[in-house]
């Protein structure tokens, strides 16, 4: 490790590393995530602050975890995991606001070895957009 504490590996921008971690896993769009989560394949995951979700609306049966719990809320071993949380297997589709925090939020997950986690092209405004439900 180099002496500032970075390593050996050069530093890189926010669009290098939506690249790179958004290669390791297949987004979906928002018809798919809603057929999934009718379906009960899906646990949507709605991670936008409470200022939009009031602005917006929400997705109906989508669980709300702000972002900064969302490890915490969806480690299947975690002491404070939401009940929906309930194996490493579970598939996860991540919802942002505009579909770049979930997909950084999603490598995270990955880590924790949610290897179905994924996240919402377009975020919830892709959502609106393609015409699907939304509760004000």
């Amino acid at each position: 490790m180099s002496a500032d504490g970075r390593g050996d590996k050069e530093p890189v921008g926010i669009d290098e590393l939506l690249e790179r971690v958004r290669a390791g896993f297949v987004r979906v769009g928002p018809q798919e995530a809603a057929t999934a989560a009718a379906a009960g394949e899906a646990l949507l995951v709605d991670i936008r602050y409470a200022e939009l979700r009031e602005r917006d609306g929400l997705i109906p049966g989508a669980l709300v975890v702000e972002r900064n719990e969302l490890e915490w809320r969806l480690d299947p071993r975690g002491s404070h995991r939401a009940p929906q949380a309930v194996s490493h297997g579970l598939r996860i589709v991540v919802v942002c606001n505009e579909g770049y925090a979930s997909s950084l939020a999603v490598a995270s997950l990955r880590q924790l070895g949610l290897h179905r986690a994924t996240d919402l092209i377009g975020g919830f405004q892709a959502w609106r957009a393609a015409g699907l439900p939304v509760e004000v």
